[in-house]
């Protein structure tokens, strides 16, 4: 019997640990940044409609901007869930001090996925480009 019982303790905490590993480690601000491991992140390459109150600094432009970066960051959120996530390249810190990083997923650049979705815009930041607009 107790060994029994100590079979399933070990079981248990297999399954447990085959579950952590299955958890993204990815917290998501936006549809384009946040934290891994409690690192800031910004992806590089894209741009996500803001969530922020309109008109403030780094905020939205438009209320439609605000309601669309909420619903991005959702589809984000739950494209990623589950999934194994990997720093693909880092480029340094950006003005914020985020790392600016290509995200990898099952092998494929995750900003390429989430422009190719239509939920992000590509956005050549190092260039000096203006940011895409998300209001009409």
């Amino acid at each position: 019997m107790l060994k029994r019982v100590a079979l399933l303790f070990v079981f248990a905490l297999l399954c447990a640990a085959c579950s952590a590993d299955d958890l993204s480690n990815v917290y998501w601000s936006d549809g384009d940044s946040g934290r891994i491991d409690g690192e800031k992140f910004r992806l590089h390459g894209v741009d996500a409609p803001e969530t922020g109150g309109v008109g403030a600094y780094g905020g939205a432009k438009c209320e439609e901007e605000r309601e669309l970066g909420f619903d991005v960051k959702a589809e984000v959120v739950e494209f990623t869930r589950g999934r194994a996530i990997e720093v693909a390249r880092r480029y340094g810190p950006d003005r914020h001090r985020r790392e600016v990083v290509d995200l990898s997923i099952e092998g494929s650049d995750l900003g390429d996925i989430l422009v190719s979705r239509g939920l992000l815009k590509p956005w050549d930041y190092d260039g000096g480009k203006p940011k895409p607009s998300f209001c009409d």
